[in-house]
């Protein structure tokens, strides 16, 4: 029978709900069948920990006396934009540090800021008759802060390339580095416990839902940017290449250092680490079916990154199972693979909101708003004498 948002919110605060992981509900599935599962289970935990470049925070510093509108704004000289409000900013996981360069950027400043530590601030201004000062240098921790919220306008990717170079020369990416002539290939997913591969039609995934995100409770606050949901799909609906993205929103000043880090790809540039897991309720078969899913029954496409225009082609259309196996045979060349996602923090963060759920410290959030499917990107075209 089917379920509502409502019943399964009773039984957790009960402590009556079966909550089960992704991975778990495999086998649950494989003995019960699809009927009795969805009896049986309320809640399927689902989790990723990655790099989702595509995330920052907004900060609010507080008025200084005399006050200052700051115009130029640094954090452990990592720049941050300086064009809102007098004492407000957007720190981006991806801008380096001017003394540092790629090997400290603003992800980092969002790590230590969550683990307690002191950051150095500057800022400048013009002045102004209401905000006389025109600088400020001082050092603040995050419990300095009036507000500090992690605000990122797209992560977990529905599914994404995996990477690979024909070229003779090494390319460093934010897929890692890649050797010449297919000498590795790089990916970057949890595969089946993945947040929106569990859910790959947005059936219960949209504005509101409340998630699991950098080790605090947070939200969904829209479909992330490069959201595409016209992507090709398989006959049960899951997406072979590129997808659906979220926006998500989460108190910095609840979160733990563990699932938000820091990361440096050589040559490159920064990138973040993201830990988040979102909670998938079971309302009926359909939905049991979906988080059912296994790694050997979900697609992607070994892209060439070696070719430097936007549509590059794919090598072969490999599993999950295939990837995580460690080789990929192209041609007859069996190449390694290696994940730049860890699915040991996956599996821990899928562990760590189901125990959460079961303590009755987190219910389930029903979307206010569903996202449109059939949503396709589209590309930027330069036109070099002006609009038309």
């Amino acid at each position: 029978m089917a379920k509502t948002y409502q019943e399964i919110n009773e039984k957790i605060a009960r402590g009556e709900a079966v909550v089960v992981t992704a991975e778990e509900v495999i086998d649950i599935v494989k003995a019960r069948g699809i009927k009795d599962a969805a009896d049986y289970v309320d809640v399927v935990t689902t989790s990723t920990f990655g790099p989702m470049c595509s995330s920052g925070a907004f900060i609010n510093f507080g008025h200084s006396d005399p006050p200052i509108r700051m115009a130029e704004i640094s954090l452990n000289d990592v720049e941050a934009y300086g064009g809102l409000a007098a004492v407000d900013t957007y720190l981006g996981a991806t801008q380096p540090s001017k003394d540092r360069g790629l090997e400290y950027g603003g992800a980092h400043v969002i790590h230590d800021l969550i683990a307690g530590k002191e950051v150095h601030l500057v800022a400048k201004s013009q002045g102004t008759d209401c905000y006389p000062r025109k600088s400020i240098d001082t050092w603040i921790t995050l419990e300095d802060l009036n507000e500090a919220y992690l605000f990122n306008p797209r992560n977990i990717y529905q599914n994404y390339n995996a990477a690979i170079n024909t070229s003779s020369q090494r390319l460093y990416t934010y897929m890692g580095i890649l050797q010449p002539n297919m000498g590795n290939i790089t990916y970057s997913t949890s595969g089946e416990l993945s947040p929106l591969l569990n859910d790959p039609l947005l059936k219960t995934i949209g504005m509101g839902t409340k998630i699991f995100i950098g080790g605090a409770q947070g939200y969904v606050s829209w479909m992330g940017t490069q959201f595409n949901t016209a992507c090709p799909r398989d006959d049960k609906g899951y997406p072979t290449t590129p997808g659906a993205t979220l926006a998500l929103i989460g108190n910095m000043k609840e979160m733990n250092p563990k699932y938000i880090r820091g990361a440096v790809y050589e040559k490159y540039g920064t990138s973040m680490f993201v830990g988040v897991g979102i909670p998938i309720p079971i309302l009926n078969e359909e939905m049991m079916a979906f988080v059912s899913v296994e790694n050997k029954d979900l697609y992607t496409n070994v892209i060439d990154y070696s070719v430097q225009r936007k549509a590059k082609p794919s090598l072969k259309k490999v599993s999950y199972a295939e990837l995580r196996s460690g080789s990929v045979d192209i041609n007859g060349k069996v190449i390694k693979t290696s994940p730049l996602s860890s699915l040991k923090m996956a599996r821990e963060i899928a562990a760590e909101l189901n125990y959460w759920i079961n303590k009755g410290e987190f219910y389930l959030q029903e979307p206010i708003l569903s996202f449109p499917m059939g949503t396709a990107l589209k590309g930027l075209e330069i036109n070099e004498g002006g609009l038309r």
